[in-house]
């Protein structure tokens, strides 16, 4: 293990566009759903609705928490609406299975998606087996990250010291709480924050390692001698 890492206990991974490649483009799907939902729902066109989505997204940190924020959108209704996708682009991933199981400690999903759509992701990846449980959207009391809670709230759930967890994101805003307690930062640079409105922030401080490879990285340091 990378010396710099030896003391990390609990290694805690975003899902989408984390532990899948963004090439795959999975989460256009739920993009698209996302779009249509909120046209049905306020009579517009795609074009606006989608602009009115990206919005939602940028200022609340998801679009469902926008859509609750201002329309009073019943979560469960959303999330089992934008996540009923066809999954079959998705690939059992044995290397990163075993890269996963070598690290030394616990593992977890840590999720603005809801734990259904989580464990068929992790199903169809080959990692239902690779991970103690997925903390999403519900068990943050429906306030995502990057809201400070998110993360009080998954360090209590399972007894985590920041200091010695490392969390995985492909959106580097949502790494800055993180850092903020004291996690270490991996940011996977994958262009899925770009492609989803987001140019990122212009500091990267809060950032100890990128990588734009997770299979690669994991290899990199647990190879390190």
């Amino acid at each position: 293990m990378l010396a710099r890492l030896q003391p990390i206990r609990n290694w805690i991974f975003d899902l989408d566009n984390t532990l899948y490649s963004s090439k795959i483009n999975l989460f256009g799907q739920i993009d698209a759903r996302m779009t249509a939902y909120i046209g049905d729902l306020l009579g517009v066109e795609p074009a606006e609705a989608h602009r009115l989505q990206k919005g939602y997204f940028l200022d609340h940190g998801t679009t469902l928490a926008g859509l609750m924020r201002e329309h009073h959108v019943d979560p469960h209704h959303f999330l089992n609406y934008v996540h009923d996708i066809e999954m079959d682009v998705l690939d059992e991933d044995a290397p990163l299975a075993a890269a996963i199981a070598r690290l030394p400690g616990r593992k977890l999903v840590f999720t603005n998606g809801d734990a259904p759509y989580a464990n068929r992701i992790l199903a169809r990846l080959g990692l239902s087996d690779s991970f103690e449980a997925v903390h999403d959207v519900h068990a943050m009391g429906l306030v995502p990250k990057p809201a400070a809670s998110a993360y009080a709230g998954l360090c209590a759930a399972f007894g985590i010291d920041p200091k010695a967890s490392l969390f995985a994101d492909d959106m580097a805003r949502n790494l800055l709480p993180a850092k903020a307690i004291g996690m270490t930062t991996l940011w996977v640079d994958n262009g899925s924050e770009q492609a989803r409105g987001r140019e990122g922030d212009a500091a990267r401080d809060h950032i100890d390692f990128a990588t734009h490879d997770l299979i690669h990285w994991l290899h990199a340091i647990l190879e390190d001698q």
